[in-house]
């Protein structure tokens, strides 16, 4: 067999491989969201000064609660909207919602880190 006589369709091409990685890294994301933040508020729980502020109500963190729902939110709808766009139509614009994406969820883990 020549590799003239191969089907040239058969190989992927590279937006095709591009909307893959885009995809692959927004589903991710949206798993992994629930979990970032539950381990987040695990970590925060099992300081002292977690464990404090759940008992008592002293020494509790000083982020907004505002600004983690915030960012919860955010990573969601950017998750979903990746999905949810065309594979093909304005792949970067793709790409940024998937970079905001995980920005927002890795701020949101650090600000419930920060409370600890």
């Amino acid at each position: 067999m020549t590799a003239s006589s191969r089907l040239p369709a058969a190989q992927p091409t590279h937006a095709q491989l591009s909307a893959r990685a885009l995809t692959i890294g927004s589903v991710t994301g949206l798993v992994l969201l629930l979990p970032t933040v539950v381990l987040a508020w695990i970590a925060v729980l099992a300081s002292e000064r977690g464990s404090r502020c759940l008992t008592y109500g002293e020494q509790c963190s000083r982020v907004p609660g505002d600004a983690l729902w915030a960012c919860f939110w955010a990573s969601a709808a950017l998750g979903a909207l990746a999905l949810a766009w065309p594979r093909t139509r304005w792949v970067p614009a793709r790409c940024a919602a998937v970079y905001l994406q995980w920005g927002a969820q890795l701020t949101l883990g650090a600000l419930i880190l920060a409370g600890a």
